[in-house]
């Protein structure tokens, strides 16, 4: 069940009503329409359930990231000078695809695939395969294939696009379609790079995945007695997806304002560069958010050791208390990002 944000210009549902939806399938958007305050940046939420396509298409001005919630699909990307990469992907795998180069998606497996799509735009320009034939006179297509134009007069010109389409029987799927792939990445196989009782984080950026362009992301989970420490990201925004249980947020806006929120799964949230805030799992079980940035590097600043960098009684005078009432802060030397939560949910 999705659960209802609160009223935030931070927050959106994306697991709510679908632009698109048919009998093989539904695709959800959150974008700069839904959200305004979305810049760099926007996500959708694919599902194909068993035998559905989701038909050749690219974006013109977006780099898209995906993840797999659940199911088995085979992706196939046609990209410059003929080149062709078509590989599966699992749950907790991921996929990459370059802008402007043509993709499909494709459930291969007996139930449904579910993913989020995330893109390097806040308005992702869309082109279909079956548009991009209708848009060209009959005697042009024939000219491109040496073809007479008759043989394209049955082709549907007025048709709307489906999106998601239906095949009459399942795509072969090719033995090194299995292998490793440029494009895909499974970033869930690997030991996280951060292990703490208070939770875990799998992480991609360029270094991990030399293919990512614009955009990265982590799998952060979130321990019921763990807390994302207050940080900001100086030069990434932030765009997150609650795969799995409930978190509270505070962001602090330029004006001074606060906007605090509580969010579950099929919630989305955005976050501009460099504005503070935190994320604290209030449910019962694990929370699992699916985070991503607008850069390959993604940048952090956590107040963990933030509060090092200043001698005591400056830190005292900004916060406008006595320095012999500053509290003991520990030292530490590299910020965990994740901390344990010691006092109680309130």
């Amino acid at each position: 069940m999705v659960a209802a944000a609160q009223k935030s210009r931070h927050v959106a549902v994306l697991a709510g009503s679908p632009r698109f939806a048919g009998p093989l399938g539904s695709i959800s958007h959150v974008d700069a329409t839904d959200l305004p305050i979305l810049h760099r940046m926007s996500i959708r939420r694919l599902v194909l359930e068993a035998g559905g396509l989701r038909e050749p298409h690219w974006h013109a001005n977006a780099n898209e990231l995906g993840y797999c919630l659940r199911g088995e699909a085979l992706v196939t990307i046609a990209g410059n000078h003929a080149q062709r990469d078509s590989f599966t992907v699992t749950k907790g795998e991921m996929f990459f695809v370059p802008s402007g180069t043509m993709h499909c998606i494709e459930n291969i497996g007996q139930y449904a695939a579910e993913f989020v799509l995330a893109f390097s735009h806040e308005k992702p320009e869309d082109f279909g395969l079956r548009a991009s034939f209708a848009a060209m006179p009959d005697g042009v297509l024939g000219n491109t294939y040496d073809l007479p134009a008759g043989a394209f007069e049955t082709f549907d010109r007025k048709g709307e696009a489906l999106e998601i389409l239906t095949l009459p029987r399942p795509t072969p799927v090719e033995a090194q379609a299995r292998h490793v792939n440029r494009y895909k990445y499974s970033i869930e196989a690997a030991a996280p790079q951060i292990d703490f009782h208070a939770g875990t984080a799998h992480t991609t950026n360029a270094s991990l995945w030399p293919a990512l362009k614009d955009i990265a992301m982590y799998s952060v989970t979130i321990s019921t007695a763990g807390m994302r420490e207050p940080h900001w990201h100086p030069e990434t925004a932030e765009m997150g997806y609650v795969a799995a249980g409930t978190v509270r947020m505070t962001i602090l806006d330029p004006d001074g304002g606060t906007d605090t929120y509580t969010i579950g799964p099929g919630n989305t949230y955005f976050i501009p560069r460099a504005y503070p805030h935190h994320i604290e799992n209030v449910g019962e079980g694990t929370a699992h958010l699916l985070i991503f940035f607008d850069q390959v590097f993604p940048g952090d600043v956590g107040y963990r050791t933030l509060i090092d960098m200043f001698p005591r009684p400056v830190v005292a005078a900004t916060l406008g208390i006595a320095e012999k009432d500053l509290p003991e802060f520990p030292f530490t030397q590299i910020d965990p990002l994740l901390v344990d939560r010691i006092n109680p949910k309130t």
